[in-house]
């Protein structure tokens, strides 16, 4: 009561000292030592109510509380909230709690107001499990992880258990799942396992979130994580972006630990006494509990998966491109003097003025794409098995002497100070190849072979490997290696005599048949 007295004095002293004598606020507040935010408040109410300074003389203190701070009125019955249709609301793009707060005054004028409604709506929420909690925008976000719980295949040859990898990605407003089992978690079956999830969802997010992987990730940071070069591109291909989640940031990526949980349960548990012999036959399976764990109806929410994927993600995602994305790796590449880079035990050329240099390639099923500082410089159909060449006429350098820092006629001119057989052997490297310049390498190499062995072991390889008419530089690596150099050449391959047993028949045996 008496804190109550004391209130209604410092009201009284606030009207004055405001009305009367023209103080600030802050003045009154440090003169009567309360917050600006009182005074404000107190002063904000007696213009509500239409109380000025002086007061009446009959207005006591009583009266003073019960004009300032009327009871409340006895509480009318108001309209129910929807809660479940209020958190798959605020999924939607650009919706807010204010927007539907007033879309809920305007047909229930008497409900709550927006403080209430809002505190209201906060306290359902917090019933809900944490993933259904965070508010993603629909078709904002796409979450995707393998999971730790690994399904098994038998191989019906040994009967040996195999484990492989379960994939499992999920949306972000709805939740909407999708699960598939892979042989590894090896950057093919990573992209080839996003390719179909979003064939199945009919679409792509803005936004992919994987956790940081080998295959998705080359170097995980919290600000400035590095992205695969193909997962990267394959993003871009449909019209996304990768931000992976956060290294030790459970709640970046729970929507998508959350599938996985789920996944497991009602999917791996569910097949744990089914036996498969193919991944193909696994996945039939998978997909299979997958429709039915999209079905099911989601309690707090009172939908299923696919009925909030229908009204929310759907709609909002962007479509596929009319074609599939072929997987590509890339390869850092230096070009060699016969203007060449190296793919995969093949080579294909690049223009001229490139020599020496490290330009990128980027290799599909059946492209060799060659990047320099960002900028296509070649493409190739790609090339199969080992040891071929793609050349184009227009990457060739106009004038060998002008341009070349090796010409044909320079090679074999070294070639003959180390012998004749030598000069023989890379003559006839050139001359058996369409373009010289595609046997500069084993020139080359047989030139780094005579910094390794005299001139006179190289030289009587050469003519070995004449002999042989092997024209390579394999072929007379080996023979240096091996040591058949130094084996004259007349004492090679004498035929051993024959010996002597009465069941060995000879050439005259036959011949008189």
């Amino acid at each position: 009561m008496a804190t109550k007295r004391l209130m209604m004095r410092k009201i009284r002293e606030i009207l004055r000292l405001k009305q009367e004598k023209g103080l600030s606020h802050r003045s009154i507040a440090r003169a009567l030592h309360v917050s600006i935010g009182t005074v404000s408040e107190y002063l904000a109410k007696a213009k509500d109510v239409g109380l000025s300074w002086p007061l009446p003389e009959e207005m006591d203190e009583e009266e003073l509380e019960r004009r300032l701070f009327p009871l409340p009125q006895e509480p009318t019955a108001r309209a129910e909230l929807d809660f479940a249709y209020l958190h798959e609301e605020l999924r939607r793009t650009g919706v807010t709690l204010l927007l539907l707060w007033v879309e809920y005054v305007t047909d229930n004028p008497g409900g709550y107001r927006y403080s209430r409604f809002c505190e209201l709506y906060g306290h359902w929420k917090k019933k809900l499990n944490p993933t259904m909690r965070q508010r993603h925008r629909a078709g904002e976000k796409i979450f995707v992880d393998f999971s730790g719980k690994k399904p098994q295949l038998v191989d019906p040859r040994t009967g040996e258990i195999v484990e492989v990898e379960l994939f499992v990605g999920a949306l972000g407003a709805s939740s909407y799942t999708y699960a598939e089992a892979t042989r590894s978690q090896d950057l093919e079956s990573w992209v080839g396992a996003h390719q179909r999830m979003l064939e199945y969802f009919g679409g792509s997010s803005e936004i992919w979130v994987p956790d940081n992987l080998k295959s998705g990730v080359t170097r995980p940071d919290r600000y400035e994580p590095g992205i695969n070069r193909t997962y990267e591109e394959l993003a871009v291909h449909y019209g996304a972006v990768v931000i992976p989640a956060r290294v030790r940031k459970a709640k970046d990526k729970a929507k998508v630990e959350a599938g996985v949980l789920l996944a497991q349960r009602w999917i791996l548990a569910v097949l744990r006494n089914q036996t498969f012999f193919s991944l193909s036959e696994l996945n039939e399976a998978i997909w299979e509990q997958l429709e039915i764990l999209n079905g099911r109806e989601m309690q707090k929410l009172e939908a299923s998966r696919r009925e909030l994927f229908e009204r929310l993600d759907r709609p909002a995602l962007k479509p596929l491109p009319q074609e599939r994305y072929e997987i590509s790796t890339w390869h850092r590449c230096r070009v060699n003097i016969d203007y060449h880079v190296e793919v995969d035990h093949n080579y294909y050329s690049v223009p001229y003025a490139l020599i020496h240099e490290r330009p990128e390639a980027r290799a599909t099923p059946s492209v060799v794409e060659v990047y320099f500082k960002g900028r296509r410089v070649a493409s190739h159909q790609r090339r199969t098995g080992r040891g071929q060449f793609s050349t184009e006429p227009e990457h060739m350098p106009r004038s060998h002497r002008e341009y070349l820092e090796w010409t044909p006629s320079r090679l074999t001119a070294w070639a003959e100070k180390t012998g004749p057989a030598t000069g023989r052997l890379i003559s006839e490297i050139l001359q058996r190849r369409r373009h010289p310049e595609q046997g500069y390498r084993s020139c080359l190499g047989i030139m780094s072979l005579g910094r390794r062995y005299d001139e006179h072991r190289l030289e009587a390889a050469c003519a070995r490997a004449e002999q042989l008419g092997s024209y390579s530089y394999r072929t007379v690596k080996n023979i240096l290696s091996s040591g058949v150099d130094r084996i004259p050449v007349e004492q090679e391959k004498e035929p051993a005599p024959r010996p002597e047993h009465e069941n060995i028949r000879g050439a005259e045996h036959y011949r008189g048949g």
